[in-house]
């Protein structure tokens, strides 16, 4: 995840509120992944009983069915844990731009995705490289579902396990899964390049996807998913962030502000898919929050803390587009390795599986099985 380059400050928010009044509650865009309402939050805490960060290795009480094909519940139950800690062990090395590890897992990304029937492209944009699988799909193949995250890392000396390791992993272990599954719309996953330097390698897909005219329905990143803490106050926010989404800070606070959720950022414009996500989580056991922003505010520099992650290279071309996060450095001390080591035994395996199985089932019901 990048560094926040616009430090938002506590007044330049009150103002944009202030200026915003009841217009904040306007209506959705009525395109891409479906209908949304203006910026906003909700918040689930898994109603099945399931524990965020338990090490099962299958999904919550409210999904029993086997893992198969024939369905988006039956496809997330193959999500393998052990698959997945696998791929992030050997992924959580030093992978600056250029580096010797980068390119072990930039061809890492290329021969999974070949191994699993994509057409793989190498997007060469001129100072770095996305690796890039397309699988067709059936009856509406021009429709497009993308599942990403960023392979880079920010330094020679930082292993970076969570930030983002644990995204690629993801990745690796949705295209494997959803590779399962036969969709009516064209499935697209991709590993990033240069995120770290500013988004560069999301931005150069999205704006060539812009120039094409490409339908993207909606875009998921992968940004940070395995740091979990259930320590009372292990969970901090934004400066300001209260005085836009007040609801969600009362039901953190009501929660002893504990780290143990996984945060779901979207657009309006993505809300559907969002809500999807979201219930599977549920249904899997798993602490999630919803915070949607409202067209006005997705691209605006005032909400820079929503917008550290590549998911913003699909928002400034109006693409719908999410990203999973366990917020970073507002919980994690390890972030960018600069309170200590970003290290694999630091995180919670079974916690990220689940943000996975979660995922995987949106992407499913947004590519429509056939």
């Amino acid at each position: 995840m990048t560094a926040n380059p616009y430090a938002p400050l506590l007044t330049a928010i009150a103002l944009l509120v202030a200026a915003c009044g009841s217009d904040c509650d306007g209506a959705g865009s009525s395109g891409g992944d479906g209908a949304g309402g203006s910026g906003g939050v909700s918040s689930s805490s898994g109603a099945t009983g399931g524990t965020a960060g338990s090490s099962s290795g299958t999904g919550g009480a409210g999904l029993t069915e086997p893992c198969g094909s024939e369905s988006a519940a039956a496809l997330l139950q193959c999500v393998d844990e052990q698959r997945y800690t696998d791929d992030l062990i050997a992924i959580a090395l030093p992978r600056p731009p250029a580096s010797a590890h980068w390119q072990t897992v930039q061809d890492l990304c290329a021969d999974r995705f070949e191994a699993h029937g994509f057409a793989v492209e190498r997007h060469d944009y001129g100072t770095g490289i996305n690796v890039i699988g397309v699988l067709t799909g059936s009856s509406k193949p021009a429709e497009r579902v993308l599942v990403s995250a960023h392979y880079d890392s920010v330094d020679a000396s930082c292993p970076a396990a969570d930030d983002n390791g644990t995204g690629v992993a993801a990745v690796l272990e949705s295209a494997r899964v959803l590779s399962m599954g036969s969709f009516a719309r064209t499935l697209v996953v991709a590993c990033w390049d240069e995120e770290e330097s500013g988004l560069v390698g999301s931005d150069a897909y999205a704006e060539r996807a812009a120039g094409q005219g490409e339908q993207i329905l909606v875009a998921f990143v992968y940004e940070m998913l395995g740091y979990v803490s259930h320590e009372p106050n292990s969970q901090e926010l934004p400066y300001g962030f209260g005085l836009v989404f007040p609801d969600l800070v009362a039901e953190l606070a009501a929660k002893d502000n504990r780290g143990d959720f996984i945060a779901i950022v979207d657009d309006e414009s993505a809300a559907v898919s969002a809500a999807r996500l979201s219930t599977y989580g549920d249904l899997l056991g798993l602490e999630n929050s919803v915070i949607e922003l409202a067209a006005d505010q997705k691209s605006s520099a005032l909400f820079g803390d929503l917008r550290r992650s590549d998911h913003a290279s699909f928002w400034d071309r109006d693409y719908p587009a999410m990203f999973l996060t366990d917020t970073s450095e507002f919980r994690n001390s390890h972030y960018h390795c600069a309170g200590g080591p970003d290290i694999v035994s630091d995180l919670d395996h079974g916690f990220s599986a689940n943000v996975i199985r979660a995922t995987v089932g949106a992407a499913a019901d947004a590519l429509e099985i056939e």
